[in-house]
């Protein structure tokens, strides 16, 4: 194996595709709705208010 071909491999494999790109954009997408819609009903309000509950409990404030 020459110097050029282990070089052309290296810089043949840098970056990421347009579909990579793609199935990212979409996974975070997906996420991102999940938990705005887990966050803006009745459970997130439960959830972030026994959260700063517990965190002033620790704290000694609450």
């Amino acid at each position: 194996m020459t110097h050029r071909s282990i070089a052309r491999r290296t810089t043949d494999e840098q970056g990421i595709t347009t579909a990579e790109y793609a199935v990212g954009t979409a996974a975070g997408a997906g996420l991102a709705g999940l938990l705005y819609k887990l966050l803006t009903g009745g459970f997130g309000d439960r959830l972030l208010k026994t959260l700063f509950d517990h965190v002033l409990g620790l704290l000694g404030i609450g």
